[in-house]
């Protein structure tokens, strides 16, 4: 286990969102989703397995004109569980970064088993 401050646990998950294409980022200030980091996942939100990230909201290929004003998506971060699965700096860092696009993946609307055959986790 590796253990960083929350401030450097920020900055990775920031850091992982910077490396993305432009025109991805830009999708992804438009599509109304908040990104949050978050200790440990809820009992709900983890149903008794070790999350590392969740993303909750409707994709963007699912979303329609019609669907009115509502809340933002939200993608959740999880520090606990990925400095658990870590066993250095380098492989946090790594495993953030994968986490961070594998839920966004979901908020374009991709599959876990695609994301799995995409190296994306």
């Amino acid at each position: 286990m590796i253990e960083i401050s929350r401030e450097e646990f920020e900055e990775a998950v920031d850091d992982a969102l910077d490396s993305l294409p432009d025109e991805v980022a830009r999708a992804i200030a438009e599509a109304n989703v908040v990104i949050l980091v978050e200790e440990e996942p809820s009992r709900e939100q983890s149903a008794g397995t070790e999350l590392l990230g969740l993303y909750e909201g409707i994709p963007l290929d699912r979303r329609s004109v019609f669907d009115g004003y509502r809340q933002p998506d939200r993608i959740f971060v999880f520090r606990g569980p990925l400095q658990r699965i870590s066993r250095t700096r380098e492989q946090l860092v790594h495993q953030i970064a994968v986490t961070v696009l594998h839920e966004l993946g979901h908020l374009f609307g991709i599959s876990d088993e695609r994301l799995h055959e995409l190296g994306w986790g």
